[in-house]
């Protein structure tokens, strides 16, 4: 058996055992397939991953950077208490339609928001409403476009509280995080995300690398210092 075949069979097993779809799961992935969102959703046992991060971490505040259809939100949502939020930023309006219904028919219209627009838009405007009224995220989920997940690294350290995570996705990259040299820009985007995890004064961070349904890649997660 081929090592991919390998990495999806276990996969299906993980996630038949600890991660089951339920209807709202399956819808959103089945509207957003309809809706020809690219599939690049978290995997199940990585949405059940987040899930139990923000159960362990009792967050009530969430913040997301990248929604797409919703799918790895419903996740978080679902670890919120009744009167949590969950602010998601996503680019696209159309993904953001979908991601709206997809939260809607899970019941979590009430505790999210997805913000549509540039990222680095809006992560200025919940630096201003956090002046206002402080509020800081207790975790924050970063997957979106690679090129500025420095920046969105920086954004989420501001937005946090000592304790609280933040969690970068698709930090290996097939493997190709490791070229130095690279001139793509999402892998120069990871590479200055993961050195300043590694470098920030306030942060304390690993990077795990993951095999499965998605391929060869990984993430990083981190915890925000005093």
């Amino acid at each position: 058996m081929t090592e991919p075949r390998l990495w999806n069979d276990v996969d299906d097993y993980l996630t038949a055992l600890l991660a089951p779809p339920d209807d709202a799961l399956s819808a959103a992935l089945r509207d957003s397939d309809a809706a020809g969102l690219p599939h690049i959703n978290v995997a199940p046992t990585h949405g059940k991953l987040l899930h139990l991060l923000a159960v362990i971490q009792g967050a009530r505040r969430i913040l997301e950077i990248g929604t797409l259809g919703g799918y790895s939100t419903i996740w978080l949502g679902r670890a919120l208490p009744a009167d949590g939020r969950l602010i998601s930023l996503e680019y696209d309006p159309k993904h953001a339609e979908v991601a709206r219904r997809n939260l809607a028919r899970a019941g979590l219209d009430k505790i999210t928001e997805v913000r549509v627009g540039p990222a680095l838009d809006s992560l200025p405007k919940l630096a201003d409403e956090q002046a206002e009224n402080p509020a800081p995220f207790d975790l924050v989920f970063i997957d979106a476009d690679k090129v500025n997940n420095p920046h969105y690294v920086e954004w989420a350290v501001r937005l946090t509280r000592p304790g609280s995570l933040i969690v970068l996705d698709n930090v290996v990259r097939g493997g190709a995080v490791t070229d130095a040299t690279s001139d793509d820009p999402s892998i120069r985007g990871t590479r200055a995300a993961l050195e300043l995890f590694a470098s920030h004064p306030k942060l304390d961070a690993t990077a795990i690398q993951t095999v499965g349904l998605k391929g060869y890649d990984g993430f990083a997660l981190a915890r925000v210092l005093a």
